[in-house]
């Protein structure tokens, strides 16, 4: 029987204006990630907040006890909402979110969060090969602009590239809309 429960990942004040590192497009991205955890909390099914807390030497931001840390606004959890801390860019490594999901007999993981091109990315294939079904809310998601050698790659374009990518083989891909409307 198929159980689902929402991921929300690294949706947190760093990634938008005035944070550290403030990101194109996470607004939007926000706004479509509360319009999920609002069908989420009226349908009752579980939602587990991500939070990434930097511990490597000379990090820039989602610095412990620092407002850039905290989960932004837009997806505040409940009380009675799981959240976990994570320290690497899988939502797997080292927080028991496999042991969370298992106590709850959740088989089907619906996605949103910051960055596509790291956590999420890292954190849907990861839930994949755990054996979960993943959706990821496209525009529940955002992404940073990435340099190689002298090519500079927008946002946007990182953003398209990663969900092409996952969307290949690892997840379905769908709107927030889409996702409500069904």
């Amino acid at each position: 029987m198929k159980k689902q429960a929402l991921l929300i990942i690294d949706i947190q004040n760093d990634y938008f204006t005035g944070g550290n590192m403030a990101l194109d497009n996470s607004k939007k991205a926000g706004d479509n990630a509360t319009k999920i955890l609002d069908h989420f909390r009226e349908k009752g099914q579980s939602v587990i907040h991500i939070q990434h807390e930097s511990t490597t030497p000379g990090a820039a931001f989602f610095l412990p006890d620092t407002e850039g840390v905290k989960i932004h606004n837009c997806v505040a959890p409940h009380a009675d909402e799981t959240v976990l801390t994570k320290n690497f860019p899988n939502s797997f490594r080292k927080t028991g979110l496999k042991d969370c999901l298992d106590k709850l007999g959740v088989t089907d993981l619906v996605i949103t969060g910051m960055m596509s091109n790291m956590c999420v990315d890292a954190t849907v294939r990861a839930g994949f090969d755990s054996g979960y079904n993943c959706t990821v809310i496209h525009d529940g998601c955002c992404a940073a602009k990435l340099e190689f050698r002298e090519t500079t790659v927008d946002s946007d374009k990182v953003h398209a590239a990663f969900m092409a990518a996952l969307g290949a083989v690892y997840a379905e891909l769908v709107s927030a809309e889409e996702f409500i409307r069904n």
